[in-house]
Order: structure tokens, then sequence, then C-alpha cells
């Protein structure tokens, strides 16, 4: 019992210094309890095999893929328009309509699934996630208690009463005293939150000139200026020739910047793209977008059958990067391609990427490009395909290329695909209201059918959305359980704290159960915690010739109610990394809101479920 309990601290004494990662605190904790032989090997690597940390993974693979088709984007523009501008409103609207899905959602689930849509919504309005997200964590748990299936400890209760009394809990049993914490816990976060206002990291801000986004490289060179959508028709008789053979430049001044193919439709649409060429060909169905005076451009679509874009705003016009992208290479002083005209350079041939334009000190040169002689300080913006861009960084003794061509690929929005996100994520999230089919399973369905579909470019892509941190921290903590249950340290604890409490009065007794909970859900999961719990509930309220439902409602709320710590429940790790919180963060957020619930709910949950 001493080792468990060193052991505890050690790793809660860690966890508040901060100096060490979380998750390799909780490894090291759990060694510590397998080699002494307080848990046995199995028990110390149960919890990686745990379907709540095998859902966790697959949900930031969920979570990953509604971010990268930008439909993450979507909603968090929906969210901001509800925000109108003001910084409390959209926290409210973040926090209720997190709530509110944890009801039906697990809360694992709810963040997994609301974590990137806030992000989103928090950079597009100017504001710090940080002041999001753990209260995020936070409202997903207390939406939980608004329904039966809103988090496991609910469904341990409601197992434990039907054992005593013979009769179930419904799906809305909770609701009264759910909604009344909802509103409650929603109030108290609005003051308590503002202390996680993170500003700006400098070093990520310097960072940011050099990893410029797509969208603002097109605006600085103002490529879609005079650009233009030209679709190729079936019937078109430019079906099968190359862009070499149609000589576009000298016979209408046109430059080609992207062959876009087109498959399927809807939410099944597939988007391909190629880095144009002399000897690309172009197909029925293509799509080319070319640079040019809008009068030739009309010409050529009359002369070969095209369907010219009349689109008046340009949005259907604008250039989209999938397979092909762009980066800018700064030209060194002793580089050997100095003094050469951008026709003699032929990057085309020798790199497979063209050259758009030039920026020289602080003129941005697009036009007639071919003539022009590569000085010594001039940038170069370079497109062709991710590979491609990556391969030319090789090159370091001509020129450096700015940001990371692989890294800025994982992060391109694969916007077409969003329809299709979006359908996969109502489904699972039908699925997991419906719980007929195991919710990992749902969740792990989820995430295969968003790779299978298109919505990562690729799988390492999808691996890399997921945070290990946050689940070898839980999978880790989770077998503590077995080493506070094995070693008496859970049973003792709760005992003496009922035992003293409970001759006082049933609310004393409840209270104590509470913050019992609470206590214990600090260093196990919550749902261990009120399977520990709910027998001492049950039975001390037989001894005291009481009702059991609402000792076992404290314990659901204890359990679940759980904010000062960041490994106590999956959402508060989900957050962590992606906040930037520290250990003190959930004590100075979590602690008050904690209490304070604790308090109100202890008084509230006679009011619904009579002693």
């Amino acid at each position: 019992m001493l080792l468990t309990l060193l052991t505890l601290f050690f790793a809660a004494a860690a966890f508040v210094w901060g100096k060490i990662r979380a998750d390799i605190v909780a490894l090291i904790a759990l060694m510590v309890l397998t080699v002494s032989g307080t848990i046995t090997t199995q028990e110390a690597l149960s919890g990686f095999a745990n379907p709540i940390v095998i859902m966790m993974a697959g949900l930031f693979v969920v979570g990953g893929a509604i971010f990268n088709t930008g439909l993450a984007k979507m909603l968090g523009a929906r969210l901001s328009k509800l925000g109108g501008g003001s910084t409390t409103r959209l926290f409210l609207v973040v926090v209720s309509a997190t709530g509110l899905i944890g009801g039906f959602v697990s809360n694992t689930g709810t963040v997994a699934l609301m974590l990137p849509i806030v992000v989103s919504m928090a950079a597009s309005a100017g504001n710090s996630p940080s002041r999001f997200l753990m209260p995020l964590a936070f409202a997903s748990s207390i939406g939980g208690m608004l329904t039966l299936i809103g988090t496991p400890p609910n469904l341990v209760i409601a197992e434990a009463w039907e054992e005593y009394s013979g009769q179930p809990l419904t799906m809305f049993t909770f609701l009264p005293s759910g909604l009344i914490c909802l509103v409650t816990g929603t109030l108290l976060l609005i003051p308590l939150s503002k202390c996680l206002n993170r500003k700006r990291d400098k070093s990520a801000d310097s960072g940011s000139a050099q990893n410029r986004s797509l969208a603002s490289i097109v605006e600085e060179y103002n490529l879609n200026r005079d650009l233009w959508r030209i679709d190729v028709p079936a019937s078109s008789s430019i079906a099968g020739l190359t862009l070499g053979a149609l000589s576009l430049r000298s016979n209408y001044g046109l430059d080609v910047l992207e062959v876009r193919m087109v498959e399927g439709r809807g939410m099944l649409k597939s988007v391909s793209q190629e880095a144009p060429t002399a000897g690309s060909t172009i197909d029925p169905g293509d799509v080319l977008f070319v640079r040019g005076e809008r009068e030739s451009a009309c010409r050529f679509a009359a002369d070969y059958g095209l369907t010219f874009d009349a689109d008046v705003d340009g949005m259907r016009r604008n250039l989209r990067f999938y397979d092909i992208g762009l980066a800018e290479i700064v030209l060194l002083p002793n580089s050997t391609i100095l003094n050469e005209t951008i026709a003699d350079l032929d990057f085309r041939q020798k790199f497979n990427v063209n050259i758009l334009g030039v920026r020289r000190g602080g003129r941005y040169i697009i036009d007639n490009l071919g003539s022009l002689v590569v000085k010594h300080g001039d940038v170069l913006l370079v497109q062709g395909t991710w590979r491609a861009i990556a391969d030319m960084s090789h090159e370091t003794r001509k020129w450096v290329v700015l940001g990371q061509p692989e890294n800025q690929a994982s992060k391109v929005t694969i916007d077409y695909k969003a329809p299709l996100a979006g359908a996969i994520m109502l489904a699972m999230i039908a699925a997991l209201v419906i719980g007929t089919i195991p919710a990992v399973v749902v969740v792990l369905v989820a995430a295969i059918a968003m790779i299978l579909t298109g919505c990562f470019r690729t799988v390492s892509d999808a691996y890399n959305t997921i945070n290990w941190e946050s689940i070898v921290l839980i999978a880790a903590m989770m077998p503590m359980s077995f080493a506070l249950e094995k070693t008496g340290v859970s049973e003792a604890v709760s005992s003496s704290l009922v035992s003293m409490l409970g001759g006082i009065g049933p609310h004393w007794l409840m209270a104590g159960i509470y913050f019992t909970t609470s206590l214990l859900t600090l260093f196990i999961s919550n749902t261990a915690t009120a399977v520990l719990m709910a027998p001492i509930a049950v039975q001390s309220a037989v001894s005291y010739s009481v009702s059991p439902l609402p000792m076992l409602f404290a314990v659901t709320f204890g359990a679940s109610l759980c904010f000062m710590s960041p490994f106590s429940t999956p959402p508060n790790a989900l957050v962590m990394p992606a906040g930037q919180y520290r250990f003190m963060d959930y004590i100075k957020v979590g602690a008050p809101l904690q209490i304070i619930l604790g308090i109100i709910m202890i008084l509230v949950i006679p009011l619904f479920f009579p002693f």
C-alpha cells in the first residue's frame, strides 16, 4: 500500500512540476508498480488494449479528417457567425453546443469532433484557442450528465441501481439535474476561463513568415489575376492533344497554370491535378486554368468548342493545391544559375516544376518571364507536384527552399471531400446514439472510411493526426486502478470517509461519497472510479435505511465532474497539447469549478432523487 501511495504522490508531484512530459511520468509510475510486483504485466498493459484508448486513436483520425477536408473551417465559420463578433457570446455558443452534443455522444468523441472546429473558429476570429479548449473538454463532461448514454459512469450506476431495485433508469432520468449542472457550469466557466488566454508564441510567428500559407502566396503574387477556368467537354476537338501542340503562349498569349481532372459527382467526386508541361495530354472532362487576357481566353475557348467560365466573383476560377503546390526558393550568392534567363533555366525539364513568378526586392514579376535574367537576391516562385518541390530542397548549393514542402503538403485542405467527411461524421454520431454497435467499432469504421475515401492525402497523414502523448498518458494511467484496488487503498479511503460522515446524516453521507469519488478520479479513470464506488454507495445507503439512488447519482456526478487533472478524463488529456496547457492550468480553472459544482449538485440531487 505504501509503495502505491508513494508512486501516486510522485506522479502527482511530477505532473504539477511540469518539467517532464506527462506521458513519460505516467510510464515511469506504471513501470514502478509493475517491477515491484504490485500489478502484473498483463494488468500493466491492459490500458493499451482498453476500448476507450483505441477509440481515442480512431477519434483523432476522424477529427483530423474533419480538419483536413476543411469541414472544421466551415463549421467554425458558422459558429463564429453565431458568436456575432463577441468573445463571450462565442464562448457560450461553443460550450452550449458541446454540452448538448455530449449528452448523446461520448465526451471523448465530442471533444475529438469539436476540437478541430473550435481551433479553426478561434483562428478565424483572431482569438486564442486556449481560451476555448479546456472549457470545451469540461463542457463535454458536464453534457454527459444529460442522458443515460452520455458518459460511462452513468451506465455503471444504472446497472448497479437495476441490480438493487429491478427498475432501469430511462434515457432522460438524468436530464433535470444534468441541465442545472450544465447551465451552472457554463456560467462559472465564463470568468474562470479568462486566465487561459495565451499570447501568440513569437517564435511561431516568426516561423510563419517563412511558412506562409499557399493562399497568402497566391495573393502576394496576384496569381488569380486574369486567371480563367476553361472546361473541356467530350465533344471538343482539343481532346487528345497535348499542350505543346496547342502553342497557347504564341497563338493566344496564354499560360496554363493547372490541369485539373474531375471524376464522379457529389460526395463521390474525386479530383486530381497535373502541373502543366508541353507533353500534358488533354482529356474530355479536364479543366484548364489559364492566365492571360479575357478576350484571348474567350477566343481560345471558342476556337476549340470549350466552355469558358464567366464566374463574376472568380471563386470557381481560383487555383487549388491538392496534388500540386507552390514554394519559393531563394538563390544563393554563388548559385550557378545566376545571370541566366528563365527560359534557359528550363526548370520544367530538369526539375519537373514551372516558374510562375519572381520576387525581386519589393516587386512581384509574373508576366513575360521567359526573357527575365535571374539576379542575386531573386526569389523564384515554383509550381509542381509536392514531391518535385521537396526534391528541389536537395540542391543546397544553388538555392534554399523556403518552408518545408512535405509538411505544407500535409496541411493542404482537400475541400471537395468535405461533404463526404460530414456524411461519415453524421453516420458515426447516429450509430453512437443508437448504440447497437460497440462505440469503439463505430469509431474505427469511421476512421477507416475517412482514409479509404481520400479524406487524407496519404495514410501517413492520418497517423500523424493521432496525438500519441495523450494516448500513452491515458493508457498508462488506467492500470493504476488495479494497484489501488489490490493494495486496499480505494476501500480503506472510501470506507473511512463513509464511516466518519455517515452517522451525521444522509446529506453528509452523500457528500462524503461525492468528494471521495472526486478525489479518486484525480488518479484513476472516472469509469474505474464509478465501478469501485457504486457498490460502496449502495451498501452505505442500505446500512442507513435510505434510497441508494441519490448516492449512486453522487457517484456518477463526482466521477464525471473531475476537472483538476489532465488525466482524470480522456477529454482533459485530449485538449492539453492543443491548448498548450500546464498541469497548474487545470488546478486554476478546474479546482474551483469542481468544488463549486460539487456543492451545488449535493444540494440539487436530493431534490430530484429523494432519500
